[in-house]
């Protein structure tokens, strides 16, 4: 169910009116109440003398009990509980006890039927709902005691109140003006907690709902971007302004976003003066700051929300010579000893406990923070990845093709100046340039290969590595041959890049090194492991027979490139060698091994 979170002008955010919720707590509310009916009749079965008169508060909490089922079937049968439901059914529930009171007594455990009451309405509404329920009670039960004492001061026959004795309340001002009170005051408590929890609970969603917008794909511009527009929509704020420096080059960074709706971020270039003035003059973790007439009334919090000494009011005099304002909320904060910033909210409105909505801000960055900040270092990582990948292709197409091809030209050279004094050793030669092209050619593809990106899963794992098998054994002219007996692969996606990536590997060093005539791949699964293995019978490594990774690790042999990712996927590498004739490689990975997907 998709729903959005309203702001109110106080800055505090709305509750959702998710309906999902609002249908569990009428069901509790529903079981909540047979279960008082239950209680109330084994009160009456264990002491019926307490009661006023035993036999018509039977029938009553039957019917009570009978309305309270009734109610918990419609709600279990309806898809979804209504407004004009809600308060049809509260209505019924304040009805109840305040009849119920005339036979059973006023001192009777049926005075626990308002205070469920109460609790309902602090469960659906909060605090004015509550307040407004106790009121409606205490009215009620007034209203029940002027008629039965008039009743009782003038008999009427067509009501026969008398002759079925029932137990009348009878008239005590006192006891009804402390009960009155006691219903106020718990009104009172019920709503006022109620509120807070609903408060707490709407400040979570907007701590998750600001989570949401730190997206990776968006960049930290785009991430920053949403998050301020956030705030100045929780605020109704003309405007944000975020400061940021780094720590170490000093370099600084000014932002500011003028309208939540559509307007972009827009980054400016301050001046040493001006950082210094946003960054380092305000006081505390996080103030407030608004002019009234001649005067500023300033709030400050500390790191750990309490209020501190208030400074000077010349740093907010600066501020507003840069800045137009009457009112600003001003929030520091540092990312792992590397970036401070400060962000100023512009002319928010709001009302309430001021200290209060600074001390949710300083929980909200506290949060929000380190996720913006995992963002920058992505990003950071990401470019870094990039720059280390560029080199590495710059480097092998320095060393390989390029030096290669320099070599071509040069022979090619030679020859076209031997070409008419020996035409047979420009035969022989042309035979070899083409070789070492196609040499090249091959190189080239692999390394586009280990540069393209894989998007390969457990449905498609088996076709791409036979189709790579077969692409081998096209480009090679070496023998190839992929062999499984799985029909239906259930592997994780991670486990499935890495294998595709370890047969690739393990396919460029039996072209490379071994000189091999065949090769065969072979993938195989028990209930707890998949198994790998790659075979040639070429002429194998440098050592005879059947040494583990970490035997190879010890010794300095073995492909590296495998053995790391074998490693990532928490599996285990074998390698078998004779030498003359030929190389097997086995890797086993464990199902229940490290499985979830990595950047």
């Amino acid at each position: 169910m998709r729903f959005e979170i309203k702001y109110i002008f106080s800055g505090r955010p709305l509750a959702p009116a998710d309906p999902g919720e609002i249908r569990r707590v009428e069901r509790w509310l529903a079981t909540a109440r047979v279960f008082l009916a239950v209680s109330a009749f084994a009160a009456i079965y264990m002491d019926p003398t307490q009661f006023g008169h035993a036999p018509l508060a039977y029938a009553l909490l039957g019917l009570y009990l009978i309305h309270g089922v009734l109610v918990m079937t419609l709600l279990r049968r309806r898809r979804q509980s209504t407004a004009a439901f809600r308060i049809l059914v509260h209505g019924a529930d304040i009805v109840w006890p305040a009849f119920i009171s005339i036979f059973a007594g006023g001192r009777s455990p049926f005075f626990l039927f308002f205070f469920f009451v109460l609790a309902a309405a602090a469960y659906r509404w909060g605090l004015w709902g509550t307040l407004s329920t106790a009121a409606s009670e205490v009215a009620l039960l007034w209203i029940e005691s002027f008629v039965l004492v008039d009743l009782s001061a003038h008999p009427r026959p067509a009501l026969v109140l008398w002759q079925l004795q029932i137990n009348v309340l009878e008239f005590e001002p006192k006891r009804l003006f402390m009960l009155s009170v006691y219903l106020l005051v718990m009104g009172l408590l019920l709503g006022y907690l109620a509120e807070q929890q609903k408060r707490l609970r709407a400040e979570k969603a907007v701590v998750t709902r600001m989570l949401a917008k730190v997206r990776v794909e968006a960049g930290l511009t785009g991430t920053l971007q949403q998050i301020c527009r956030e705030l100045i929509a929780m605020y109704a704020a003309g405007r944000l302004l975020m400061v940021s420096q780094e720590i170490r080059s000093r370099r600084t960074f000014l932002g500011e976003l003028r309208d939540a709706a559509s307007s972009d971020f827009i980054w400016l270039n301050p001046g040493p003066r001006e950082a210094k003035s946003y960054l380092e003059d305000l006081p505390g973790e996080v103030c407030y700051a608004a002019q009234e007439k001649n005067r500023w009334s300033l709030i400050a919090l500390d790191r750990d929300g309490n209020p501190i000494a208030l400074p000077s009011t010349e740093p907010l005099i600066r501020l507003r010579e840069r800045q137009s304002f009457h009112s600003v909320i001003a929030i520091s904060f540092i990312f792992a000893g590397e970036w401070r910033g400060r962000l100023f909210v512009f002319d928010p409105l709001w009302q309430g406990d001021r200290q209060e909505e600074l001390r949710f801000l300083l929980d909200l960055f506290r949060q929000v923070g380190p996720a913006i900040y995992n963002v920058y270092l992505l990003h950071r990582l990401r470019r870094r990845a990039g720059a280390a990948e560029r080199t590495r292709v710059a480097r092998e197409l320095h060393d390989g093709a390029v030096q290669s091809l320099i070599a071509v030209e040069m022979q090619v050279d030679v020859l076209r100046r031997q070409a008419e004094s020996s035409p047979d050793v420009v035969s022989n030669e042309l035979g070899r340039i083409q070789g070492l092209l196609r040499e090249e050619v091959l190189k080239l593809r692999e390394l586009m290969q280990q540069m393209k990106s894989i998007d390969v899963d457990s449905r498609r794992f088996l076709h791409v590595v036979r189709d790579a098998v077969e692409r081998f054994q096209r480009e090679t002219g070496i023998s190839a041959r992929f062999v499984t007996d799985i029909q239906n692969l259930e592997m994780p996606d991670k486990v499935c890049r890495e294998l595709l990536r370890i047969v690739q590997e393990g396919l460029v060093n039996v072209r490379k090194h071994s000189k091999a005539r065949h090769a065969l791949v072979r993938l195989s699964s028990t209930s707890n492991e998949w198994s790998l293995t790659v075979e040639d019978d070429g002429k194998g490594f440098p050592f005879a027979g059947r040494l583990r990774q970490d035997e190879l690790d010890q010794m300095g042999k073995g492909p590296t490139i495998i053995k790391e990712r074998v490693h990532l996927i928490a599996g285990a590498l074998t390698v078998e060698s004779n030498p003359g004739q030929g190389t097997r490689l086995e890797i086993k990975v464990p199902r229940d091994g490290e499985s979830s997907d990595e950047l």
